[in-house]
C-alpha cells in the first residue's frame, strides 16, 4: 500500500488533473491512496469571496468559472456545483469579520469539490473511485482553527475505515472535524500532514508527495538557477529544511513518517519519470556533509538583557513562560551570561506580549531579518566544516548577526539582515557546489 498526494499546482487545470489521474492508474498494483490539495489558486478565491461576502458583496463567480471550465474539460458532470451552491449559502450568512471557524468551513470547500472532480474523472476512465471527506472516515483535531492539533484516535479510526472501503479513496487533505463536529484546518500546506497521517494509519510503504518540482532541492531554483535535486536526505534534514524556508514540504508532514519509519518521496507530477528526493529515517552522509541552503524571511530579532540573568536560576524558564502562555514559536535561540537573543516569524504577535518582556529585562525588536540555514548529516563531527560560511560570508560583505547550532549535527544556522538573504543562499550555493 502507498499514499499519493497531490498539491493544488499538480491539480491546477484540466490537463493537470488528467496528467495525476496517469500517474494514479499507473500506481493501482501498489494499492493506493489518494490524498489531493484543491485546485490550484482556488483556497486564495475561497478566502477572498468570504471575506467580501462578510462585507456584504457575495461573488463567487470567479470560483465557478474556474470549475466550470475543469469540469466541461474533463468532460464529467457538474454535481460539483453542489458543494460551490453550498458554500454560497454559507458566506450569506456571514457578516462582520470573519473568525477563524467560519473560515475554516468556507476554505474546505475547495478539498472537497477537488476529490469530486477527481473522482468522478477516475470513474469515467473505467477506474472505481471514491471522494471521501477525511473527517468522515475518522480525521479528528482539538478545537483550534485554522491550525489544528490532531487527535491521537485518528489512526484507529481512519485505519479501520479505509480497510471497508472498496473503491480507490480519494480523500480531501488539510481539513478534519473537531470533537464539537465543527470543521478544522492544519493550516496552509496541511495536506501534506494529511497524507503522513493516513500513511502511518494504513502502514503504507512509502509516502509519495507529488508537486510542480523534482525534489527537494540543494536551494530555491528561484533564487539559484543551478539548483539541484537531492537524491536522498534523512527525516531530520527534511525538517530542518522544511521549517526554515524550503517549500516542499510542510514542517508537520515529517512527524508522523518518523514515528512509523516510512519512506517519504517527493516527485513531479509534470515529470514522473524523475526520481525525486527519497526521505528516510537515516540517509548516507554526503561527501561534502552540506547538502542544501535554505532561507526563511520576515524574521525579527528579540534581544532581552539584564545583569540579573547572572547565575539566577529560573530566568530563562520565566522569559519562555512568556512566550509559551502567547502560544509564540520561537525559531532559534543563543545566549549570553546577561542577554538573550532569540528570534520570531511574525512581528505583530510580540505586540500583547512587550510589557512582560520588558519586566524581564531591556527589550530591542530588531524586525526585517532572515534565517539562513546550512543543512547536511554530520557537521558536528566533522571539524573544520562550519568555517568556510562564515569566510564566504565575510569575503561577500554578509554581516552575521546571530548564530545557533547547539547540538544540532545536521545543520548551522545564522541571521543576516533580510536584504542580504538571498545574496547569501547565492554566495553559499557557489562555494559548496560551484
Amino acid at each position: 500500500m502507498i499514499v499519493m498526494k497531490f498539491g493544488g499546482t499538480s491539480l491546477g487545470s484540466a490537463e493537470r488533473i488528467k496528467k495525476a489521474a496517469t500517474i494514479i492508474q499507473s500506481k493501482l498494483d501498489d494499492k493506493p491512496t489518494i490524498v489531493l490539495s484543491a485546485i490550484g489558486g482556488v483556497t486564495d478565491l475561497l478566502i477572498e469571496a468570504t471575506n467580501r461576502a462578510a462585507e456584504g458583496k457575495v461573488d463567487i463567480s470567479a470560483i465557478k468559472k474556474k470549475h466550470l471550465e475543469i469540469v466541461n474539460e474533463l468532460g464529467i458532470d457538474t454535481s460539483v456545483f453542489a458543494e460551490l451552491d453550498e458554500f454560497e449559502t454559507l458566506i450569506r450568512s456571514y457578516s462582520g469579520e470573519v473568525n477563524r471557524m467560519q473560515m475554516d468551513e468556507a476554505v474546505s470547500f475547495g478539498e472537497r469539490i477537488c476529490t469530486k472532480i477527481m473522482a468522478a474523472y477516475l470513474i469515467k476512465e473505467g477506474v472505481p473511485a471514491k471522494a471521501i471527506n477525511a473527517y468522515d472516515i475518522g480525521m479528528a483535531t482539538d478545537g483550534q482553527h485554522g491550525n489544528a492539533t490532531l487527535l491521537d484516535s485518528s489512526y484507529t479510526n481512519l485505519k479501520n475505515q479505509l480497510s471497508s472501503i472498496s473503491e480507490l479513496a480519494i480523500i480531501t487533505g488539510f481539513i478534519a472535524k473537531s470533537p464539537q463536529g465543527k470543521i478544522t484546518t492544519f493550516d496552509r500546506g496541511g495536506s501534506d500532514y494529511t497524507a503522513a497521517i493516513i500513511g502511518a494509519a494504513i502502514g503504507a510503504k512509502e509516502i509519495q508527495i507529488w508537486t510542480d518540482v523534482t525534489g527537494v532541492m540543494s536551494a530555491d531554483p528561484r533564487i539559484v538557477s543551478n539548483a539541484h535535486t537531492i537524491s536522498e536526505m534523512s527525516f531530520d534534514e527534511a525538517a530542518e529544511l522544511s521549517y526554515f524556508g524550503a517549500k516542499v514540504l510542510h514542517p508537520k508532514t515529517i512527524l508522523p513518517a518518523v514515528e512509523h519509519d516510512i519512506p517519504v518521496i517527493v516527485l513531479n507530477t509534470l515529470d514522473p519519470t524523475v526520481m525525486g528526493t527519497r526521505i528516510v529515517n537515516k540517509s548516507e552522509e554526503s561527501k561534502e556533509i552540506v547538502k542544501a541552503i535554505s532561507g526563511k524571511k520576515g524574521i525579527t530579532v528579540v534581544n532581552v538583557s539584564t545583569s540579573r540573568m547572572i547565575a539566577a536560576p529560573g530566568f530563562l524558564a520565566d522569559l519562555f513562560g512568556v512566550f509559551a502562555k502567547h502560544q509564540i514559536s520561537v525559531d532559534m535561540l543563543a545566549t549570553s551570561e546577561v542577554s538573550v537573543s532569540l528570534t520570531v516569524d511574525n512581528a505583530e504577535q510580540l505586540i500583547p506580549i512587550m510589557d512582560e518582556l520588558k519586566a524581564l529585562g531591556d527589550v530591542t525588536v530588531a524586525p526585517n531579518h532572515a534565517i539562513i540555514i546550512v543543512v547536511g548529516e554530520g557537521f558536528k563531527k566533522q571539524i573544520g566544516k562550519a568555517a568556510p560560511i562564515f569566510e564566504v560570508l565575510a569575503q561577500n560583505e554578509i554581516h552575521v548577526e546571530m548564530i545557533s547550532q547547539g547540538a544540532s549535527e545536521i545543520n548551522i544556522g545564522f541571521v543576516v539582515e533580510e536584504d542580504n538573504a538571498e545574496k547569501a543562499v547565492k554566495v553559499l550555493h557557489k562555494h559548496y557546489f560551484g
